[in-house]
């Protein structure tokens, strides 16, 4: 063996086979459609506070995915070591929204299909994904759901208030109640009539009533 043999490796061989063009392509076109999955994330959050991170590393997420599933492609056996290290990642990072859930799939599924060189199928898909979650996420509901805080002074006018309640909303029920030596608070969930806000100040003006508070949310009733 002389000193030219120490250089004659399969890794220097693999980098004559790399295809530069190949990698500007997918990696292009990774971060363009990287970038109209964040729009549609921006576009499509319902959540309560919005994470610019998360959005930009969805962008990440289908630039990193590519990359590995470029090496992976030009190797057999780079693509077993590939999957046994990645065997072993684990994330703990908790997903507060579901559908957070499905733009990470998402992301990865672009960096999948562009890795392997389907670049329509990766273009075609997330614009259909794209305007379906728009159109369907977008969606507002014409009986959205409220939840109403009531505190008064104690449970004698709790009739009057539920009397009030049942004129002045399409439909309600009672999620929550409690009664203390400092009063009574009922909490319910209320659907409006023409979303018309105005009883709200009527139930104010029962005797004995400390306030009352309408707060809009997603269905979601944590008990």
């Amino acid at each position: 063996m002389n000193f030219n043999d120490l250089f004659k490796s399969s890794f220097l061989e693999n980098i004559t086979s790399f295809s530069a063009l190949d990698m500007a392509i997918a990696m292009g076109l990774a971060f363009v459609v990287g970038l109209f999955i964040f729009f549609v994330y921006k576009k499509t959050y319902t959540g309560v506070m919005y994470s610019a991170g998360f959005g930009i590393s969805l962008i990440a997420m289908s630039l990193i995915t590519t990359l590995v599933i470029l090496a992976v492609t030009s190797n057999i056996i780079l693509s077993l070591g590939m999957v046994g290290a990645l065997s072993i990642v684990r994330f703990r990072t908790a997903i507060k929204e579901p559908l957070d859930i499905a733009f990470l799939f998402w992301s990865i599924a672009v960096g999948v299909v562009l890795g392997a060189g389907l670049l329509p199928l990766a273009i075609l898909g997330s614009v259909f994904i794209g305007v379906i979650l728009v159109l369907f996420v977008n969606r507002k509901s014409v009986d959205s759901p409220y939840i109403l805080v009531i505190s008064s002074e104690g449970e004698k006018q709790e009739d009057e208030i539920m009397r009030q309640i049942a004129q002045s909303v399409k439909k309600h029920s009672v999620k929550a109640k409690t009664v203390s030596d400092s009063g009574m608070e009922l909490t319910l969930e209320v659907r409006l009539k023409e979303s018309s806000t105005k009883f709200v100040g009527a139930i104010k003006a029962i005797p004995a009533v400390r306030s009352a508070a309408l707060v809009s949310y997603n269905g979601d009733y944590m008990s």
